[in-house]
């Protein structure tokens, strides 16, 4: 096999022999030669360009506030947005034309298109909330952007004037949904108008300057079908997990920032029966759960004289008052585990949450870390007894080193023996190695132990393959 690092230096040799590339367009990757060399030679080439771009953007902050001097903007918005962008464009190129801009029809589009953003959008933000390759936008101040693309960073160029131009950006999403960041509350964590979740973080707080996190909305939800075809997860696996969701069994999904739990949530909830009432409680209303009958409940921060907060927990509280058959926790991170496992524990089987964890084991761990933030008077045994009757299933997620997202283990909660915690892995991922891209290479299998709430499924009228449980072979 041929080494990764060996396969490296022949990219970078490729590199270095290869013609400088022109400076990089709005919204382009920027890829920085290997060699000293090749980056010497593309330094003319490169303060041209920014040289070019700096006039653009320039201009466009100068006609942006002509436009805003000279024409009734509220009029104007009010206009279809074909309308407004004519009389826009008809007023972009008379000032071209008067500022002697050298510009192509490209450029002079582009530009249109950047002031009617400006105008209606979120600026230089908007071809990436339209770009459905990308999954996050990440902003560490107005020069500093990143953005990943399956699974993986990239820093990319985009187009800020200056840090005042990022922070009107910010205000401008943050004033949409009723929120507000200044000086006195420099944090501020909301959900955009398309879904997606928004964090940001000002000065004082961000050294250098705004600090922007942007979790975007995924229009196509995956269902767990989409998740078996891109490698996630096999077919038994799949079906296991959808018969267990159908017969009510907790389920808790385990994983780090950006292993795609709330998405495993959203492909499972599609096996909730339709006649069952669903309550959703979350930070950020981000399910997208498809029966008929979901209510669904978002906390509140406090206004500016601290005062008007809603958390979790609270919604919890209410949300056993509104006959729920099943209660589904966007996150559980706090004080609110103890109403979750006391609703799974009164009626409500089947509820489901997320968790921030790195195995099962770490999971039950955090839950009691969690159970003891209320500071109610419990021994250990009792709150391990509370758990280990609440829940039956837990997923858990990981992002590899190659960027994929796969289920890496679904365990099974037996009981208790003594003070402990009884679980049993019935599926998981095996890694057995690394071929010369850096993709991780492995086989999703079974353990050979059969889950305990089969007999439950059978019940149902469920019934399962023995070959899905059998040890020692990859499952497909």
């Amino acid at each position: 096999m041929q080494s990764r690092f060996a396969v490296l230096q022949k990219r970078n040799d490729i590199q270095a022999a290869a013609p400088a590339a022109p400076a990089p367009e709005k919204g382009v990757s920027q890829i920085l030669p290997s060699s000293r060399k090749a980056a010497a030679a593309a330094e003319p080439a490169k303060v041209e360009g920014a040289k070019t771009s700096s006039r653009v953007l320039d201009a466009r902050v100068r006609i942006h506030r002509m436009l805003i001097e000279e024409i009734n903007l509220v009029a104007l918005e009010r206009l279809p947005r074909e309308e407004m962008r004519r009389q826009v464009s008809d007023f972009v190129a008379e000032k071209v034309r008067a500022e002697r801009l050298a510009l192509n029809v490209a450029e002079l589009e582009s530009l249109i298109d950047d002031i009617v953003d400006e105008m209606v959008g979120l600026g230089p933000l908007e071809p990436l909330l339209k770009d459905p390759e990308i999954s996050d936008i990440l902003i560490n101040g107005h020069n500093n952007c990143f953005v990943e693309k399956k699974g993986k960073l990239t820093k990319i160029h985009v187009p800020f004037k200056d840090e005042a131009h990022l922070l009107r950006i910010v205000n401008k999403i943050v004033g949409a949904v009723g929120r507000r960041i200044d000086e006195s509350s420099p944090l501020c964590d909301a959900r955009m108008l398309d879904g997606s979740r928004f964090n940001a973080a000002i000065r004082p707080i961000g050294v250098d300057g705004p600090l922007v996190s942007i979790r975007k909305f995924s229009k196509n939800k995956l269902s767990l079908d989409r998740l078996v075809d891109f490698g996630a997860l096999t077919r038994p696996m799949a079906e296991v997990l959808a018969a267990a969701v159908h017969a009510r069994k907790t389920t808790i999904i385990s994983g780090g920032t950006g292993t795609g739990k709330t998405t495993m949530l959203n492909a499972l909830s599609a096996f909730i029966p339709e006649d069952e009432r669903l309550i959703t409680i979350e930070d950020a209303a981000e399910l997208q759960l498809q029966q008929p009958h979901v209510a669904r409940m978002e906390t509140r921060p406090a206004n500016i004289e601290g005062h008007g907060e809603l958390r979790q927990r609270d919604l919890v509280k209410n949300a056993l008052r509104m006959r729920p058959d099943r209660v589904i926790l966007g996150e559980c991170r706090g004080e609110e585990a103890f109403d979750m496992l006391q609703a799974m524990n009164t009626g409500h089987e089947g509820s489901m949450a997320t968790i921030h964890a790195n195995t099962p084991r770490d999971a039950i761990a955090r839950l009691e870390q969690m159970l003891g933030m209320t500071g109610m008077p419990m021994t250990v045994q009792s709150i391990r007894s509370q758990i280990a009757s609440a829940l039956d299933i837990i997923v858990q997620l990981t992002r590899l080193s190659d960027g994929r997202r796969k289920i890496t283990s679904v365990a099974e909660v037996t009981g208790m023996e003594g003070d402990v915690i009884q679980m049993q892995e019935i599926f998981r991922f095996v890694r057995t190695g690394t071929d010369s891209d850096g993709k991780i290479i492995g086989h999703f299998e079974a353990t050979g132990i059969r889950p305990r709430c089969l007999e439950d499924m059978r019940a149902m009228g469920i019934e399962f393959p023995g070959k899905y449980f059998e040890p020692g072979r990859p499952q497909e």
